[in-house]
């Protein structure tokens, strides 16, 4: 198979539009089951033609976000808005065709064992009641798109994890929807299946302009593809931006956590030696992003303040094409701190003293 395959489908090429157009747009949202409250009020907007990322860990309320906006859970209170429909007063009658517009990647793929791939690709087409020629015509366009032409006749237990859940991508745009819905999507699936998924998403949105929503607990995901990232905790939105600046200075301990496993760390065996009165270096974690990490920041600290600064860890990633990096310096005691320290602030770096040695490290 070859996963690179792709196809001109029937869609136009969409212009990016301006921030302003909201495919969802969600007021106040609360909903509680007993006395625990999975939504607590949350507020937030999905721009037409972006990539928004919701990240959280287990039982931070992406289950029930995502089911509100399918409309499978009521709301307590708030409004959800789809393409500038409030849906919360629909009957399920009415939120059937609004459902349509809503296309879902599930994370264990939910395909049928009995029907084959083209047949599962259709599926939402024979629901709505369209002719057979012209399902299995959109089947065959989409199946050419994620690259899986050749398996059209082929039963879903023939298939692997990444070319079950390209199925599930096909059939979930089978309806052209507006907004796509991936939960989890990657989490049943090894790290090279994982990239190839990725980036079967991004150049779907890119070709077709299709806003996606992304549900995820994996920080690794929405710095591969997303535009912005919305983080939830205990049911509420505790930061939102675009992902690179929320990488670069994460405002949150929560998102701070979720970087842990991404973002450059301390050595072990650094950690373990910090002190927290004095020692003969000082060890400093240094947070920079875009103009202050494109210059020589290291090579102009060492010609401003005196002393032997040292580079112990770190470096500079990218993320949206934007410089982001951190560092962890050591500077000695005896002299230059608070000069370093002032250096680095003025280049726009985020400073923290994590403690002190007793030795060179």
């Amino acid at each position: 198979m070859n996963q690179h395959v792709k196809a001109e489908i029937a869609e136009p090429v969409h212009i990016r539009p301006t921030a302003t157009e909201d495919v969802v747009r969600l007021v106040g949202l609360k909903r509680s089951f007993g006395a625990t409250a999975a939504l607590d009020g949350v507020s937030l907007t999905v721009r037409k033609g972006e990539i928004l990322g919701i990240i959280g860990r287990s039982g931070a309320g992406k289950s029930t976000l995502i089911r509100c906006l399918n409309g499978l859970e009521r709301p307590d209170s708030g409004q959800v808005f789809i393409e500038s429909r409030e849906i919360g007063r629909l009957s399920e009658r009415d939120l059937q065709p609004l459902r349509r517009r809503i296309g879902m990647v599930f994370q264990h793929f939910n395909l049928l064992s009995a029907k084959t791939v083209e047949e599962n690709v259709a599926l939402p087409l024979k629901i709505e009641g369209k002719p057979k020629a012209e399902r299995l015509a959109r089947a065959a366009e989409l199946l050419q798109l994620v690259g899986l032409s050749e398996k059209a006749k082929a039963y879903p237990a023939s298939l692997s994890g990444g070319q079950k859940q390209r199925v599930g991508i096909a059939r979930a745009l089978a309806a052209r929807p507006a907004l796509l819905l991936s939960d989890e999507a990657t989490s049943a699936l090894d790290p090279e299946t994982t990239r190839s998924i990725l980036a079967l998403l991004k150049d779907i949105n890119s070709r077709l302009g299709l806003t996606i929503l992304l549900i995820t607990h994996e920080m690794e995901v929405i710095r591969s593809i997303a535009d912005r990232v919305a983080v939830i905790d205990a049911g509420r939105i505790v930061e939102e931006g675009a992902v690179w600046q929320v990488f670069a200075d994460p405002k949150s301990e929560i998102t701070r956590s979720l970087l842990g496993a991404i973002r450059p760390q301390l050595p072990p065996e650094i950690a373990g030696r910090l002190v927290a009165g004095e020692g003969a270096e000082t060890i400093l974690k240094v947070d920079v992003a875009g103009d202050a990490a494109r210059g020589p920041l290291l090579s102009d600290l060492s010609a401003s303040v005196p002393g032997p600064i040292r580079l112990v860890h770190g470096g500079i990633d990218h993320v949206q094409q934007q410089p982001v990096g951190t560092l962890f310096l050591a500077v000695p005691d005896s002299g230059g701190l608070a000069q370093t320290i002032a250096f680095l602030k003025d280049r726009g770096a985020r400073v923290e003293v994590l403690g002190h040695v007793a030795g060179p490290v």
